[in-house]
């Protein structure tokens, strides 16, 4: 594996972690995650694709320009890294918020460019109608009940000033079973995403209603969830069904089962992906 730099049209640098041949996959890490977390799966589906791990604007090893915190830019950065890597055809895998931007790549690129996504773990929609009942706020994976609970959880990121305060904000993401050892290494890649602009990111992301473009795609898609993930399995499932090629596995709690289910039981995930994609 190897590190590459893709410059962007704005003058910012993309970094991204590459191995593998064949046709490309890019993977997408979620808010304040990085390809660092990945690299357990980029070395599996390195045998069957050339894997492109990018670190989003902000995140990881990519430069950290004070502007461009939004979904759309994200988008637009995913759509600028395939022309400039001249790849006519590709296959995404996004975790979390990595899944929203590619359903904005989506509804403003089009899918001409895509044969296959993995969809690992993100709602729908996170911030609920009024008028939604409890079984619609389920089947939408809405993650918050108020705009408070959004004001809270940005005010949580910024109050991540160092790495024992970053390790509390990232422990709830996983189930009580995960290795406390490892979780210095996840809240460090998280602290490399600068807090007020996580927070910016995190704001952005928090009202997005994705229903519309996910009952358009048309893709071969896998999607994945976790039966104790912050985002209902129900979620998952309604993703899968609105996608005529739509396939869903569920990880149960006991089987590392969380919002990050590829760290917890990377083996399970990694072959599940693998027969996907193959």
């Amino acid at each position: 594996m190897k590190r590459i730099s893709i410059q962007l049209d704005d003058g910012a640098a993309l970094s991204a972690l590459t191995g593998g041949e064949g046709r490309s996959l890019i993977m997408i890490p979620g808010w304040s995650q990085t390809s660092a977390e990945w690299e357990g799966t980029v070395e599996s589906l390195s045998a069957i694709r050339s894997v492109i791990a990018l670190d989003m604007r902000g995140h990881g090893e990519s430069e950290k320009p004070e502007y461009g915190y939004r979904v759309s830019r994200l988008a637009q950065d995913l759509h600028e890294t395939i022309n400039k890597l001249e790849l006519s055809k590709v296959d995404l895998m996004g975790h979390s918020m990595g899944c929203a931007v590619i359903w904005a790549y989506i509804d403003l690129y089009g899918q001409d460019h895509i044969e296959q996504l993995v969809l690992v773990d993100q709602a729908p929609c996170m911030f609920p109608r009024a008028e939604w009942s409890p079984e619609e706020r389920s089947e939408f994976g809405c993650f918050y009940g108020s705009s408070a609970d959004v004001d809270e959880l940005a005010a949580g990121a910024l109050a991540c000033v160092d790495l024992d305060s970053t390790i509390e904000f990232v422990r709830g993401f996983f189930t009580p079973d995960f290795p406390e050892k490892t979780l210095p290494f996840i809240a460090e890649e998280n602290f490399k995403f600068p807090r007020h602009l996580a927070a910016q990111l995190l704001r952005d992301a928090a009202f997005g209603d994705w229903r519309d473009v996910i009952q358009r795609i048309r893709c071969r898609t896998l999607v994945v969830g976790g039966e104790a993930s912050i985002f209902t399995s129900a979620s998952q499932r309604w993703i899968a069904s609105q996608i005529p090629n739509g396939e869903v596995e569920i990880f149960p709690e006991s089987e590392g089962g969380s919002h990050f289910m590829f760290v917890e039981n990377q083996d399970r995930f990694n072959s599940r992906v693998l027969a996907f994609l193959e």
